[in-house]
């Protein structure tokens, strides 16, 4: 069901968010040193059912499957250049198991580091 962060924030009570997914990606078999997002196309089936599981426990928001889905990360990876591919495929599968979630499910962007160490400004 959607809803927005501000209608959930105008109900006045906790909002419940989900857990980690990269550790339910390790629990579903992700090795270490696969990139997380790429399940988002190859395994997209685990990342819904995450996100359903969260969602039924209760999550009142739950949050994309990118947490290392930008280029200079996923260049680490050699692929960088499916960036853009990963991000969407992520946001189309919380968004579909938000909306047919019986409770309103706000869908969040997560969005972590580069990975790189920059020069200090």
């Amino acid at each position: 069901m959607k809803t927005t962060l501000e209608e959930l924030l105008a109900g006045g009570r906790p909002i419940v968010a989900d857990g980690g997914m990269g550790t339910m990606l390790f629990n579903a078999g992700l090795q270490r040193g696969q990139a997380p997002e790429l399940w988002n196309i190859e395994r997209p089936d685990v990342v819904r059912s995450i996100h359903a599981g969260y969602i039924q426990a209760g999550a009142q928001i739950i949050l994309t499957n990118t947490f290392g889905g930008n280029r200079a990360r996923l260049d680490m990876h050699a692929l960088g250049e499916r960036a853009v591919e990963f991000n969407r495929a992520a946001a189309q599968l919380a968004r579909a198991e938000a909306d047919s979630a019986a409770q309103p499910v706000v869908v969040g962007g997560s969005i972590g580091p580069t990975g790189m160490m920059l020069e200090p400004l």
